[in-house]
């Protein structure tokens, strides 16, 4: 969850119940490396490029202290995904980057995860509350990220995680990610925690109902239950209890909402949506109004930033500490979104009441890397060249619309384009 990949939905899940996992007892303690190896070979796995890496990762973790019986464990049954080794899996191939962020909201932010949020938590509330006390975070908000993630643990996933990460290292590009994510699986099973067949995940590793990276697993995992295990896989309890933990680990703001939506007044400053945060009194007084809660401001923060995901024809929200906390699970600002409004929808707040600009004139991602690039040789600092049209674009786009007259709310469109490629 913390990789920035979009979970994709499996057609086979195991058992997703409250049932633990019987406890795995815990591997021995690692052997000190007497310098040279006694891992052993391997059977191939059919692709050359990863059998090469295996080999040399083998010894690595072998001298990083690791067992040999959990590394030949981890490492002798690998299959090559194509995912990662046939193809490019860039972020714009995501979901989060790829699509409108109209139409990922409404993928995401769907009826039926909305009642089954509501539902789950009518359900649990015993649970839920017992959680909020001890880590702050609200079940609305705790559901929500459950919901996104794995549909309330219907959809975790049914790769083998070393299979997922191996193959994701031995294609370079992220191998020191993902060989750090390997050796916390083989952390894993020395402490004890699951067995090697248990670790499944989705495609990119993340394991189980709240789709923890191996490395956010040992950190922050919780054994809810009492049982000896944190089995993020089929106790929801253990599973609610650790992505609590690491929200409140990550700076989670306590009875906090991350978002309001709001309307913004005739003749408004867009320009004024420059990701500064500024006090809530000063947005009052521009004649910005909440959409369905009482107050912009309901647990008086003080300070919040305008945001305006589709620019100055879309719906507007303030966004509150909260808002960020969420994206330690996913960077995008589209994946907050989703979350966000998925709480809100829980609480009985149906958003965004604001209509998407859905008819507009979208860059694809070719233009958007045109824009990145003349913004860039204007002096606008757009950043990477990469067809993501983040903060960071948004920002370029913003100032040169300032400097120019325009109403300044950096969305890219064809019309900011052909003025962006007409001034370089």
């Amino acid at each position: 969850m913390t990789l920035t990949f979009a979970m994709t939905a499996c057609e086979s899940t195991p058992q997703t119940g409250d049932t633990p996992f019987p406890a795995p007892a815990p591997m021995p303690d690692p052997a000190p490396s007497t310098g040279g190896s006694s891992i052993g070979s391997f059977v191939s796995s059919g692709h050359t490029g990863l059998d090469a890496w295996r080999d040399q990762f083998a010894s690595r973790a072998y001298r990083e202290g690791h067992t040999i019986s959990v590394i030949r464990s981890v490492l002798e049954d690998i299959e090559p995904m194509s995912v990662f080794l046939e193809r490019s899996s860039g972020a714009v191939d995501q979901a989060e980057f790829s699509k409108p962020i109209w139409e990922y909201v409404d993928d995401t932010v769907s009826n039926s995860r909305l009642s089954n949020g509501r539902q789950r938590v009518a359900n649990d509330q015993t649970l839920f509350a017992a959680l909020e006390t001890a880590y702050g975070v609200q079940p609305e908000y705790l559901a929500a990220i459950w919901g996104m993630e794995t549909s309330y643990g219907a959809v975790i996933g049914n790769f083998d995680a070393p299979s997922a990460l191996a193959s994701m290292a031995a294609e370079g590009r992220r191998q020191s990610f993902a060989e750090r994510e390997l050796m916390a699986l083989m952390t894993i099973l020395e402490n004890g925690d699951a067995y090697r067949h248990e670790l499944i995940a989705g495609w990119a590793g993340a394991m189980g109902q709240t789709q923890f990276m191996p490395t956010t697993y040992v950190a922050y995992a919780v054994d809810w239950t009492g049982d000896g295990t944190k089995d993020v896989w089929r106790a929801r309890a253990d599973a609610l209890a650790s992505a609590a933990n690491y929200l409140n680990a990550s700076g989670w703001r306590a009875g906090e909402p991350s978002l309001v939506e709001v309307l913004l007044p005739v003749n408004f400053q867009f320009s004024l949506a420059n990701g500064v945060e500024r006090p809530t009194e000063f947005w009052r007084q521009l004649g910005v109004v909440p959409v369905s809660r009482e107050s912009i401001d309901p647990a008086n923060i003080g300070e919040a930033e305008l945001w305006l995901p589709a620019g100055a024809t879309g719906p507007a929200f303030l966004l509150y500490p909260n808002f960020n906390v969420i994206k330690t699970y996913n960077r995008a600002d589209s994946y907050a979104l989703s979350v966000s409004l998925i709480a809100e929808g829980i609480s009985g707040r149906p958003a965004p009441g604001g209509a998407w600009p859905r008819d507009i004139d979208r860059l694809s991602i070719s233009e958007i890397r045109d824009l990145q690039a003349g913004l860039n040789r204007l002096g606008y600092n757009a950043g990477a060249v990469d067809g993501i049209a983040g903060r960071g674009t948004r920002s370029a786009l913003q100032r040169f619309q300032i400097d120019r007259g325009m109403m300044a709310d950096g969305f890219p469109t064809r019309t900011a384009l052909s003025h962006v490629l007409a001034a370089s």
